[in-house]
């Protein structure tokens, strides 16, 4: 089979086209034929040092494709089974980036019917990281769908990034009123086309003021990716016993907390990482984001407000780059 793996940390250039022998999947293991698999930025981050702990590791946490062959004890899923993947590379040295994968088939997902590879793909990293920000409230829901949020809130900071996306369209599906920031007219666009009810340009306005004119209350979950710039504007708009769910470290790895102006309003953040979230949240994600996917509420596609970018398997270093470079829309890997 072709992989592209690396065998040391460092800029795109690591990055290698070779020929593996085809894994076999052991007890409890699925083999996944890739047909698609998603870029995130973890994986050039992943690439560039962040974390290694293999000789050898074919990245891509994200996938989409056919079931190939499974292992012993696996019941549950069968040869021709179209598939998602979530976690494929972590803790494993072959991830998405292969003609074919093993995976632990708790991480291997039915793709619904009617859903493409390319939606498939992006759903992974995401979506559930969306979906643990919408959950984690006090006195929310630990499950989202029809209803879940009605009469809350949401506010998205960077509707048009990947999680941003997710974050809105599956809050609109579940009954939230869904605000989002964004830095210029091409990503308020994409915030629209995705769902979002509310688009404030903080670059343009004052991001504070329009918030509250919209939810004079506050908002109920702040869902965010750059809280080293975003935080005063969080602690301003959201409400008594609100949540700010953070997800990434955009714009500065540190930020301060005026503590009265915090715990006046018995704020609760809520730090959040894919990669060590309970297995039972990220099952419970994966139910929701499949109910979400089989009724047509989480859609990708510039319609939906999420471009797709497609490169062949043998430029996904160009891949790595594109996200790197803050590519607006999904990036994907064509394999199969």
């Amino acid at each position: 089979m072709r992989a592209v793996v690396y065998t040391e940390t460092g800029p795109s250039s690591v990055l290698q086209l070779v020929e593996r022998p085809v894994p076999e999947p052991g007890p409890g293991e699925v083999r996944v034929r890739v047909v698609r698999a998603g870029v995130n930025p973890t994986d050039w981050k992943f690439r560039a040092g962040t974390s290694q702990g293999f000789d050898e590791v074919a990245p891509g946490q994200d996938g989409a494709g056919v079931v190939d062959a499974v292992g012993e004890g696996v019941d549950d899923l069968a040869v021709g089974d179209r598939v998602w993947l979530v976690l494929a590379q972590y803790g494993r040295a072959y991830g998405a980036s292969a003609e074919l994968t093993v995976q632990p088939a708790e991480l291997v997902v039915p793709l619904p019917d009617g859903a493409d590879f390319d939606l498939g793909a992006s759903l992974g990293v995401p979506a559930v990281t969306a979906h643990r920000a919408l959950t984690a409230s006090q006195d929310g829901p630990t499950r989202l769908g029809p209803g879940t949020l009605d009469g809350t809130v949401v506010l998205v900071a960077g509707g048009a990034g990947a999680v941003g996306n997710a974050a809105i369209q599956l809050a609109r599906w579940s009954g939230a009123t869904v605000v989002t920031t964004v830095s210029s007219d091409e990503k308020a666009a994409l915030a629209t086309a995705a769902g979002a009810h509310h688009v404030v340009n903080y670059r343009t306005g004052d991001a504070r003021r329009e918030i509250l004119e919209i939810a004079p209350d506050g908002v109920d979950i702040a869902v965010e990716v750059a809280p080293a710039e975003n935080n005063p504007l969080d602690v301003a708009v959201v409400r008594n016993h609100g949540t700010i769910s953070i997800y990434a470290n955009n714009g500065g790895e540190t930020f301060e907390i005026d503590v009265r102006a915090t715990f006046s309003r018995n704020l609760r953040y809520q730090f959040l990482l894919l990669y060590t979230l309970d297995a039972a949240l990220v099952r419970a994600a994966a139910e929701d984001i499949n109910a979400a996917v089989a009724s047509g509420a989480l859609r990708v596609g510039a319609e939906a407000g999420v471009p797709l970018h497609h490169f062949p398997l043998e430029e996904t270093a160009a891949a790595h780059d594109a996200v790197e470079a803050g590519t607006v829309g999904k990036v994907l890997v064509d394999i199969g």
